[in-house]
């Protein structure tokens, strides 16, 4: 275990700063960084029971939504500098993405600058998608990504 003993933050409550109103059902309200955050703000960590909300690794100001282009940046930041688990993390949030949005959306996933020894490395693999397509093909760890999505505390 990387971090022995993170720490937690409280929830914080968000709301939206743009209220939308679509006078039109079939028109879709556009996807905003507290969508993104509500979709990846409760994903557990793969060490600690906390989520990445609670430990900080996700927070709203770090997402940004381009809805004219459809690409959403989460930068996430780690408890260490030093995290071993910060791929698998990234991994965790682009697969309930993947899930959640429509394949129309192209979703980056970074570290945050200086937040991390292998930022540079971690980012290249998180982004890969052929290493992603391999990483969704691995069964164990496909158990861990959705254990971690789905809320089930780490052994």
């Amino acid at each position: 275990m990387d971090n022995e003993n993170p720490t937690v933050y409280a929830a914080e409550e968000v709301t939206r700063k743009d209220n939308f109103c679509v006078d039109d059902e079939d028109t879709a309200e556009p996807i905003d960084a507290l969508e993104i955050f509500e979709i990846v703000r409760g994903i557990k960590d793969p060490e600690h029971p906390q989520t990445l909300e609670e430990l900080r690794v996700l927070q709203i100001d770090d997402i940004i939504v381009n809805s004219k282009s459809k690409v959403v940046l989460v930068n996430m930041t780690p408890t260490v500098p030093h995290c071993s688990q910060v791929t698998l993390i990234g991994l965790c949030v682009r697969v309930k993405l993947l899930r959640c949005l429509t394949d129309k959306f192209k979703v980056d996933i970074k570290i945050a600058e200086g937040s991390h020894n292998q930022e540079e490395q971690a980012n290249k693999q998180l982004n890969d998608k052929e290493r992603v397509a391999a990483a969704l093909e691995n069964a164990n760890l496909m158990e861990v990504v959705n254990n971690c999505i789905l809320g089930i505390e780490p052994n």
